[in-house]
């Protein structure tokens, strides 16, 4: 190799570990929350089954075609939401269900860069995910650091939206169970990614326990997923939030 082949290889690897440096500066930068793990955060991943792709493309149709203000990213908690509700509660706030059923955060990663961000940029995302996860064996700190990539990609693609972070919802009927603690530890963790500003953070699942912490099988039979009842629950703890912050993002688009 001649002495300026050796000179423009070595300045092309300056560039690129200066590149891979300034993204890694980006990310850390743009949030408030450092990364959880060593491990790095779960990878985007394309759903393979049947069912998952046709809804991913009825989303990615909706969000090119349907006139919406708010994407509302989530697995079946989210595209399960009881429609009646959803009609009354959502609908009329602009609020797009982009809700999977069996999503992992690997896999919200990956929508959003396959079709999910392909309409006009919404006001607002709220984002719901990770319980999947957990159910898979993941720990809490790796289910969070996926919750984390997803907030990253969100505030580079959407600079301009505000994001509603939720914490993960109760799952399981006793405040002891295994899952239930680790919905706890991920919440313990995600919220410092909230800033107030751009991301705010909002746990509204409180309201579906009892006075002793426990989810009844009136509010969610399978100690997962929510009845009438328990989607009345989480609108009436979800519309103020929501509110104030479509009215933040609002406001500061107006100001601009």
């Amino acid at each position: 190799m001649s002495l300026l082949s050796r000179h423009f290889c070595a300045a092309l690897l300056a560039l690129f570990a200066a590149t891979a440096s300034g993204r890694l500066a980006l990310a850390a930068d743009i949030l408030s929350c450092a990364q959880f793990t060593h491990e790095g955060a779960p990878q985007p991943m394309a759903r393979g089954d049947q069912r998952g792709l046709e809804r991913l493309d009825r989303i990615n149709q909706a969000v090119k075609n349907t006139p919406y203000s708010v994407l509302f990213l989530g697995d079946s908690l989210t595209e399960g939401w009881d429609p009646v509700l959803w009609e009354r509660s959502l609908t009329p706030r602009g609020v797009l269900n982009a809700g999977i059923a069996g999503d992992f955060t690997d896999h919200i990663l990956w929508r959003l860069e396959h079709g999910n961000l392909a309409g006009p940029p919404p006001k607002a995302v709220i984002l719901l995910i990770g319980t999947n996860d957990l159910a898979a064996h993941r720990s809490p700190e790796l289910t969070a650091d996926g919750i984390r990539a997803i907030l990253v990609l969100l505030r580079e693609r959407l600079p301009e939206a505000r994001i509603l972070l939720l914490g993960l919802l109760p799952r399981e009927q006793s405040p002891d169970a295994r899952l239930r603690r680790a919905v706890a530890q991920v919440n313990r963790l995600i919220r410092d990614c909230a800033d107030g500003e751009h991301i705010v953070y909002a746990e509204i699942g409180d309201v579906l326990l009892d006075s002793d912490g426990r989810l009844s099988v009136a509010v969610s039979p399978d100690w997962l997923h929510f009845s009438e009842r328990g989607y009345a629950l989480l609108a009436s703890s979800l519309e103020p939030v929501l509110d104030r912050l479509v009215a933040g993002a609002s406001s500061c688009c107006q100001l601009r």
